[in-house]
């Protein structure tokens, strides 16, 4: 596999080696040790699926406390994928990164905790897998609006199809609950 870093240091995009013949293909898509020897720690404890519409916006999401690592990956379609840092006092903060992440391109990127995370799909519908690092607890579930014009992220959408509550999430500058960053 390839590891690529991103502008957000620690965040990175994941190439997994794919086989492929006349057949169809085969890749590894998670060895624990490959991974944390590349910077991807576990354990991980949950493993999500979810599937989405064209235009759907779901983000931008983190827990706090019990952040989240998350290892995301599209199973079929493409999504444009973000993450941003909401550590409080991380020389990072506000800053974010997006990738594609697609079927096609088989990447997968990890997002440590601290980092907020959201994808928009672009193909008639995606099927998008993450594995976590923290059991999800709902009661710790946090969320930054996802067109925060302090963040001027450029979705590909101007009119997702968002949750209720992904459409009232508060800005950066007001949201009441933010990781700390604990510097290397």
């Amino acid at each position: 596999m390839r590891v690529l870093p991103t502008e957000l240091p620690g965040v990175l995009v994941v190439e997994p080696k794919v086989f492929g013949d006349d057949r169809g293909f085969f890749m590894e898509m998670f060895h624990a040790k490959r991974y944390a020897d590349a910077g991807i720690p576990g354990p991980f404890v949950q493993d999500n699926y979810s599937r989405s519409a064209k235009g759907t916006l779901r983000g931008l999401h983190f827990q706090e406390p019990q952040a989240q690592g998350k290892l995301v990956q599209v199973i079929a379609g493409a999504v444009y994928d973000v993450a941003v840092d909401v550590r409080r006092g991380s020389p990072g903060f506000g800053k974010w990164v997006a990738v594609e992440l697609s079927s096609d391109n088989r990447r997968q990127l990890w997002i440590p905790p601290g980092f907020a995370h959201g994808f928009c799909v672009l193909s008639e519908s995606a099927d998008f897998h993450y594995k976590c690092t923290t059991l999800y607890a709902p009661e710790t579930e946090r969320g930054v609006l996802w067109n925060d014009p302090d963040l001027a992220i450029p979705w590909p959408v101007t009119s997702p199809l968002l949750s209720a509550k992904d459409a009232k999430a508060p800005r950066l500058r007001d949201a009441m609950v933010l990781p700390a960053y604990e510097s290397p």
